[in-house]
């Protein structure tokens, strides 16, 4: 989205006209642009990761591209684009929450994705209702939406160590029983050859698991957490 806002801030400074924006837009990223980029990320992910990831950056999701054609459908009507883009913001915000919570980091993306549309309305109805230029007005919403997307990306790298360590944490005790393993102590006829043994490996299986559940939420609650 943050390249969204800053093509509209581009074209509005190259002389388009408002109503002539969503036309532009559309040609780059609806209908047979949208097919074709989704085919070709498919492509690229089974020829290399690299290469999808190249073309992830370029394709709206399904919202960002409804809201796109009703954005464009009242350009062309000649009607406000900023109530079209609310109604539709606030017609798939009902199923928003459900929607995060189900696809996880994809959820959170185009949560965040309908979020700054709702906030784009905004940048239109302020430069309607203050006489600012809306090319500004989207070049400072762009530069925002820049900042926002830096501090993103600086958290995920720090999450990465917590992350690292969740992993290396839950398989620390299965290396410990093959270290053992090898040292020749077989502590596997010892888990399991008394009482005693058994109820250390229950404690432990309940506590790893406890500990790799506890870890992976404050991890997710850190990454879903809003900027």
């Amino acid at each position: 989205m943050t390249v969204v806002v800053q093509q509209l801030a581009a074209l509005l400074k190259g002389g388009r006209i408002p109503a002539r924006l969503w036309d532009e837009l559309w040609v780059l990223y609806g209908g047979d642009a949208a097919r074709e980029r989704s085919a070709g990320q498919m492509a690229g992910h089974g020829a290399g990761r690299d290469q999808a990831r190249e073309g992830s950056g370029t394709v709206l999701g399904p919202d960002s591209l409804r809201i796109l054609a009703a954005a464009r459908a009242a350009a062309l009507r000649g009607s406000s684009v900023a109530a079209a883009i609310r109604r539709e913001v606030s017609g798939g915000s009902a199923g928003a929450g459900t929607v995060v919570l189900a696809r996880g980091a994809v959820g959170v993306l185009a949560g965040r994705d309908v979020r700054v549309w709702g906030e784009l309305a905004a940048c239109f109805d302020t430069a309607e209702a203050s006489g600012c230029p809306l090319a500004d007005v989207l070049a400072r919403f762009a530069a925002h939406l820049e900042t926002e997307d830096d501090a993103e990306a600086a958290r995920q790298t720090a999450l990465a160590g917590p992350r690292a360590t969740v992993r290396l944490l839950t398989w620390l005790p299965l290396s410990g029983l093959a270290l053992g393993l090898l040292l020749g102590v077989d502590p596997v006829a010892t888990l399991l050859g008394n009482p005693w043994g058994l109820a250390a490996l229950a404690a432990g299986v309940a506590l790893t698991a406890v500990g790799r559940l506890w870890s992976s939420r404050l991890v997710q609650a850190a990454a879903e957490a809003p900027s």
